[in-house]
């Protein structure tokens, strides 16, 4: 298993005392030569989850559980060993805003050689800029932009020169947070490809973060829906978006959000984490809900729900 999460918690702490529970309680694993989706609306705590995995937690979050990371707990890892021997090296991120990550006076190009002489074994001026050239052909950056700095690129140039540095280090895990954002349908396709190659030979594992689902279910083997900072259903990603279909109604609910599905947008708003109820943060939304739902459901089967779908009524 090359990362395997239990009993993950995230709480901010906030002026006056207040406490915000981004994540609650996650447990799932990632295995070597699979692909994870973590999907669910903005803001049901995704990102904040692979910050805690990479130690780059504001100082006012707190973490609790274990995110082991082969023999390493990456919870109970201190930064100078973060710094060291994990980020780059053993998981390589694709950010949420590229932009934001890209140092704004080097160009692309001198940044991508830095990452290649720091990561690898490559050795030797020529060599290395084969190297960084290599891994802007794989993201599908293109070579006439290598020189330009940040602020010259576009959005999406800046997410294929991110997924290029990511994909220098070859890390066991690679952690992609909305990596196909900004891109058209033919760089989307490509970027999906590449990440999927990312882990095909079997020694690799993707955890991919998105609200995607097109791209979720062409890249994912397993797929994680979170909502209000909870895991609520954890499955094989065939079923899931195929003709048996999600157990959980929040999940049932997203895909007939889509475009090429009912296209039935989801009633309401999700809950803010700061004002969590004691139970199903999804019953108020919810078609299926009752009087038992304001109990904390458990996670039984694939889905933490007092009433899943089962495949007789999710023919229906």
């Amino acid at each position: 298993m090359v990362l395997s999460v239990r009993g993950l918690s995230v709480r901010f702490l906030m002026p006056g005392g207040r406490r915000i529970a981004a994540v609650t309680d996650a447990h799932f694993e990632v295995a070597a030569g699979e692909c994870l989706a973590l999907i669910g609306e903005s803001g049901c705590g995704k990102s904040v989850l692979a910050s805690a995995l990479l130690g780059l937690l504001p100082a006012n979050a707190r973490s609790v559980g274990e995110a082991r990371l082969g023999d390493l707990d990456l919870l109970a890892a201190d930064e100078r060993t973060l710094a060291r021997t994990v980020r780059g090296r053993r998981i390589g991120l694709i950010p949420q805003s590229p932009a934001a990550h890209l140092t704004p006076v080097r160009s692309i190009r001198s940044q991508l050689e830095e990452t290649v002489a720091a990561l690898t074994g490559v050795r030797g001026r020529a060599a290395v800029r084969t190297a960084a050239e290599a891994a802007a052909e794989r993201a599908a950056f293109p070579s006439d932009h290598l020189d330009r700095h940040p602020h010259e690129l576009s959005g999406g140039l800046a997410q294929r020169a991110a997924t290029a540095l990511a994909l220098v280090g070859d890390a066991l895990l690679l952690l992609a947070d909305e990596p196909t954002t900004g891109l058209d349908s033919d760089l989307m396709d490509h970027t999906v490809d590449e990440l999927r190659r990312h882990v095909d030979d079997g020694d690799r594992a993707l955890l991919v973060i998105t609200h995607d689902l097109a791209a979720a279910e062409r890249m994912a083997d397993r797929v994680a829906v979170m909502y209000a900072g909870r895991i609520v259903e954890l499955g094989d990603a065939a079923p899931f978006f195929g003709a048996t279909g999600p157990r959980h109604p929040y999940s049932r609910a997203l895909l007939q959000a889509l475009p090429d599905r009912d296209f039935t947008p989801i009633p309401g708003m999700p809950p803010e984490l700061g004002d969590l109820p004691d139970g199903c943060a999804f019953a108020g939304r919810c078609h299926r809900a009752t009087d038992t739902c304001a109990a904390q459901p458990r996670m039984t089967d694939t889905a933490a729900c007092h009433h899943p779908h089962v495949p007789e009524d999710i023919r229906a």
